[in-house]
């Protein structure tokens, strides 16, 4: 999906736990580089290769791989992304997701109680033998090293230029990214849209700290934001600034 020139959403749906579910990963580029923001689950590497083919990107592929945060949703094709790029490609997240994302901790949504949840949670028809391989992507998630650490207000000056914002409460080290260029939000998990087409704050089910991601809203007024493209739900073109400032106001007001 073609925001403007030099910056797209990626529209990968999978079967998630038996139901349909769609995410967008963004891809930004220039002449010189090809930026992506996340990538997918475990196993959707060729369906992003194939979407990075429908765009005019330079001869060398991807070049940088930003993450947002360390959910398996956002990391489950880094390793095999990285692996098959054509040349040196950087790989980058927050300082507080890193250990998270390079597997030297536990993600923090996998604790033990949460397998066990996901693994009850799945449709009756499944095998035995698709529960065990489900359960052991759960217990050995995908894992890959970070060669840059991003800072809170950090300018990378490829692709029209995107400002790093540290956008906090969804997980603790959680990103979103400014595209200078064409004015667009790219907020990950910090927002969502829903069905309705509203633009929405984070899912309250997956949020580790929601007060803490209400404040992170109110940094996004900051921008001149015409585009938001959320990782749940796609693009959101409506009145952005309206609609962050009712977001972020605090619950009661």
């Amino acid at each position: 999906m073609l925001i403007k020139p030099g910056i797209a959403a990626l529209e990968l749906t999978a079967v998630i736990m038996g139901r349909p579910n769609t995410i967008y990963p963004v891809l930004l580029w220039d002449e010189e580089e090809a930026v992506l923001v996340d990538t997918g689950y475990p196993g959707q590497a060729d369906l992003i290769a194939a979407e990075l083919g429908t765009y005019a990107l330079p001869s060398g592929g991807l070049t940088r791989i930003v993450l947002s945060h360390q959910d398996i949703d956002h990391i489950g094709s880094l390793p095999v992304l990285a692996a098959r790029s054509a040349g040196a490609v950087s790989v980058m997240s927050s300082a507080f997701e890193k250990p998270y994302i390079e597997g030297q901790l536990r993600l923090l949504r996998i604790t033990p109680e949460a397998i066990e949840q996901a693994v009850r949670s799945l449709p009756p028809n499944v095998s035995d033998e698709w529960k065990q391989a489900f359960r052991h992507s759960l217990e050995h998630p995908p894992s890959c090293p970070v060669s840059d650490i991003v800072n809170d207000g950090q300018e990378l000056s490829c692709c029209g230029g995107i400002t790093v914002i540290a956008t906090p409460g969804h997980t603790p080290g959680h990103i979103s990214l400014y595209h200078r260029a064409s004015k667009t939000l790219i907020a990950a998990d910090a927002l969502t849209v829903n069905e309705a087409g509203e633009l929405c704050g984070p899912d309250p089910a997956t949020t580790l700290d929601p007060e803490q991601a209400r404040r992170s809203l109110a940094k996004l007024l900051d921008y001149d934001i015409e585009a938001v493209v959320c990782y749940h739900g796609g693009l959101y073109r409506g009145d952005v600034r309206g609609r962050l400032s009712e977001l972020a106001q605090p619950a009661g007001i």
